[in-house]
């Protein structure tokens, strides 16, 4: 479970960076990386939402913070 915890962590990290950068700068790294093959980039996005669906979903069971 902790491969998968650190997977959903990184996409979701990555996600937010990619907002943060096309909100401050209009850039889209995604679309820049992988918009060559839109596919793939979409599956990355579906990915990103996903990790973040399952971090929502565990994190008051992993959070140290969180946890009673």
């Amino acid at each position: 479970m902790k491969m998968v915890h650190m997977a959903a962590f990184t996409l979701a990290m990555v996600g937010a960076l990619n907002w943060g950068l096309v909100a401050l700068l209009d850039f889209d790294i995604v679309e820049t990386v992988l918009g060559s093959v839109p596919a793939l980039a979409q599956l990355v996005y579906i990915l990103i939402g996903a990790s973040a669906v399952y971090l929502f979903a565990t994190h008051s069971t992993d959070c140290k913070t969180c946890k009673p």
